[in-house]
């Protein structure tokens, strides 16, 4: 392997080694929050502790974050691996170093998203992240997978990231909202976003098996992939 394939494998290893088993743990803690506040308010009293809602704000935080993290990993190694065959930086610098800038911004704003309290400035971040990610994915260089666009991996995972930038955002909205209304927003579309991250291990499982290695990709570009045959 050359490290533009090792380079490759850095995106579904931190999603296999990090990500997934986090979202694993914040599931198992959602579910226990809920099953505790449910007791509560039928007056019982529940054998699962207090902790769990804290320890499932903390972790989703950190599961939010790395969802938006991943996906910039998964957007860099594509577009600076083409850039730099394609002598973009040589050939459209301006564009190559507006990518960049992107790149940072985007890190800025996740972190400014992170640090905000007031609505207002949630709502600033969070849609300047946001639009850092579409925005870094129309880029030519990444692969959409756009004449299947139902069972693409770049919409899922794009999917995925906004839903978890909204939910880093209405964070302090939650608690503050005695109706309720934040927190059910916040179930149904993490329960959404659940059903895409599903379909992000089956999708990415794909993808690994369908990208060839750098130096196989020149025969693999012969194959006839409507009759699916390949030259001997």
């Amino acid at each position: 392997m050359y490290p533009e394939d090792i380079a490759g494998l850095i995106h579904p290893a931190l999603a296999v080694v990090f990500v997934f088993p986090l979202l694993g743990i914040v599931v198992n803690y959602a579910w226990q929050t809920r099953q505790r506040r449910l007791s509560a308010k039928e007056g019982g009293k529940s054998k699962i502790p207090a902790s769990v809602g804290s320890e499932h704000l903390k972790l989703g935080r950190w599961l939010s974050n790395a969802v938006v993290g991943l996906t910039l990993i998964g957007l860099a190694h594509p577009i600076f691996t083409k850039m730099t065959k394609n002598q973009v930086w040589s050939q459209d610098s301006f564009r190559a170093w507006f990518i960049v800038l992107m790149f940072v911004a985007t890190i800025a704003s996740l972190v400014m998203l992170n640090r905000a309290r007031t609505k207002l400035w949630r709502a600033v971040f969070a849609t300047l992240t946001g639009m850092g990610l579409v925005i870094l994915g129309s880029q030519p260089e990444v692969f959409r997978r756009g004449f299947e666009w139902y069972v693409s991996h770049y919409y899922y995972g794009i999917t995925a990231a906004m839903l978890m930038i909204f939910s880093l955002a209405i964070i302090p909205d939650i608690y503050q909202d005695r109706t309720n209304r934040w927190r059910n927003v916040h179930v149904i579309l993490n329960c959404l976003a659940l059903l895409f991250f599903l379909g992000q291990g089956m999708t990415g499982t794909r993808d690994l098996l369908e990208i060839p290695l750098s130096w196989q990709a020149s025969h693999i570009g012969k194959c006839d992939f409507t009759n699916l045959t390949c030259p001997p």
